[in-house]
């Protein structure tokens, strides 16, 4: 066999480094100017899935990176391609997930000139990722991929770019180009003078309040953040992004913040002094929202300092890992708080809206209802995708999550249409957990077409599409702030037939007690299901005029 047919290919190199960098799947479609790369991936032990549209794949590898820690790996051609990937790769950036994009560009030869399909796709992605770059050489080709990674998976992780000139992608390698070693930056412990000068704020507290956000379940630091308010007597609420990693039935779990209006956990940020904030991000939640007066001291723990933001004045930054600091300043304080009834009460009134909702039999159903079904039929540890709009509102508020990452929400970038792709890929890091997909039949359709990917691939999930024949959060804004709502009303396919089409199974809800078996049947059956359930949203403005009555403090 000749030399030059057991020549690497610079295609093959980028493989054999994904490969190093512990990649599993590639979410993606191929281009006329990437299929050496695509190729390669073949003989590989890499899965490529291939998708529908760059969207699905980008918010695949977002939901890969978020549930795994792993970045995952979205990859597309030049030009329209890549341009498809942004929406999802701005969303794993604001959601603080690990993804590197990969996308073809043109040949150096003509990069510099007028010429098809040429867009300066490094500049476009630069204001959306945290590194965009474009492979000059085969042999740069190693440091990139290495620097890719590390950059993307290093607190705060988010998304990078990196392109790949038509001819840098089927050049010739070097035979002594390899990937480079991993090294993986690791937290440190938090300085005793952080700790010392938190305890001393809490030496002199009233009613300290923990929030718990996304950078918490990043961490894993969920066991520590229980015993840390089990130790001190310390109430806890999470962001919309942090649902989870403080138990919701936990007796000390106030719920989560983010709801668009004053809702009951609020009650108890109004009460309290001292903010202790345990991964929290403030693309997550606006501080105005729990402190609008600024005048509660802030304990910001993280692995890293705070941005900037007059409502959120921080007294003390502990910065290191989350973990091993709940621990130090738990064992620097020695005092415990007494928790007064307000947590209790809050809790209660969330209960009571849960078991409101399992007797509500009307129909078309009320949410309440729909969110009590969606709690009976998933598992402690199964995972609810709750897509942006009306839906977002309702479960993020409402259903009980117990476990990290088990009721997952995009509370950064709020994207519609993430759900669908992003249940596939959720079933694929834990294929052991039934996955459900939350979706408004607005935010369903722009990205459905990925059914027929889970469909070919053999991927089950479930999709649940509240159906109200409306962009029902747009209109419930609308109906709140101007009095009445337009623009906002658009005709659905039989989404039974939808399903169908594309080889999987479709329900539609005609009553309140089909709902619960239909949800059972279609999560025990392990194949891609789609479920049509009618929604009433007039409980939207219900509510919002029920909490707008409500006065503090409990």
């Amino acid at each position: 066999m000749s030399a030059q047919a057991t020549q690497k290919t610079a295609a093959q190199l980028i493989v054999q480094a994904l490969e190093a960098e512990g990649v599993e799947y590639v979410f993606g479609i191929p281009g006329e100017e990437n299929i050496h790369f695509v190729d390669a991936l073949k003989d590989s032990s890499i899965r490529y899935i291939l998708v529908r549209h760059e969207q699905g794949a980008a918010f695949m590898a977002e939901l890969y990176g978020r549930l795994t820690g792993k970045a995952g790996v979205a990859s597309a051609t030049l030009g329209p391609g890549a341009i498809n990937l942004q929406l999802g790769v701005a969303d794993a950036t604001t959601n603080s997930t690990p993804v590197v994009a990969i996308t073809a560009q043109v040949g150096l030869d003509r990069i510099y000139k007028e010429t098809h399909q040429v867009v300066d796709l490094v500049s476009l992605f630069k204001p959306i990722t945290k590194w965009s770059e474009l492979a000059p050489s085969v042999q740069a080709l190693p440091e990139l991929i290495r620097k890719a990674f590390k950059t993307a998976q290093t607190e705060r992780p988010g998304a990078v770019y990196l392109a790949i000139p038509e001819d840098v992608e089927s050049a010739p390698a070097p035979g002594d180009l390899a990937p480079l070693p991993l090294n993986v930056v690791r937290p440190q412990d938090p300085s005793a003078a952080q700790i010392a000068r938190a305890a001393e704020v809490l030496a002199t507290a009233r009613r300290p309040i923990v929030l718990a956000g996304h950078g918490a379940t990043r961490a894993g630091a969920s066991d520590a953040l229980v015993r840390f308010s089990e130790k001190l007597g310390l109430p806890v609420a999470t962001t919309f992004n942090g649902k989870g990693v403080f138990p919701d039935d936990h007796r000390h779990a106030l719920g989560a913040v983010g709801f668009m209006r004053h809702d009951y956990v609020n009650f108890g940020f109004d009460e309290a002094d001292v903010l202790i904030t345990v991964g929290y991000e403030l693309q997550e939640f606006d501080p105005v929202k729990i402190n609008p007066n600024r005048d509660k001291k802030i304990i910001h723990v993280h692995r890293f300092p705070a941005e900037v933001d007059d409502h959120y004045p921080v007294a003390v930054g502990v910065h290191g890992d989350i973990s091993r600091s709940l621990h130090a300043l738990g064992d620097a304080v020695h005092r415990r708080f007494t928790m007064n009834g307000t947590g209790e009460k809050i809790r209660r009134m969330l209960r009571e809206e849960l078991e409101q909702g399992r007797e509500e039999h009307g129909f078309p159903l009320s949410p309440r209802r729909v969110v009590a079904d969606i709690r009976e039929a998933m598992g402690r540890e199964d995972i609810v995708l709750a897509d942006t709009g009306a839906v977002k509102m309702w479960m993020a508020r409402m259903y009980p999550a117990y476990e990290p990452n088990t009721m997952i929400v995009s509370n950064g970038l709020s994207s519609m249409g993430f759900a669908v792709p992003g249940a596939l890929a959720a079933k694929l890091a834990c294929p052991r957990r039934k996955v459900l997909a939350a979706t408004g039949d607005g935010a369903f359709l722009m990205n459905s077409q990925e059914l027929e990917t889970a469909v070919r691939e053999r991927i089950p999930f479930v999709v649940l599409v509240w159906e109200d024949g409306a962009y029902g959060l747009i209109e419930w804004k609308m109906d709140l702030e101007l009095g009445r709502d337009s623009n906002v009303a658009f005709g659905n396919p039989d989404f039974v037939k939808y399903a169908e089409s594309f080889g999987a199974r479709g329900y539609r809800i005609s009553s309140a007690g089909e709902l619960l078996p239909t949800l059972r049947k279609a999560l025990a059956d392990d194949v891609v299901s789609v479920i049509a359930v009618p929604v009433d949203y007039s409980a939207n403005l219900q509510l919002t005029d029920k909490l707008g009555e409500l006065t503090g403090p409990f």
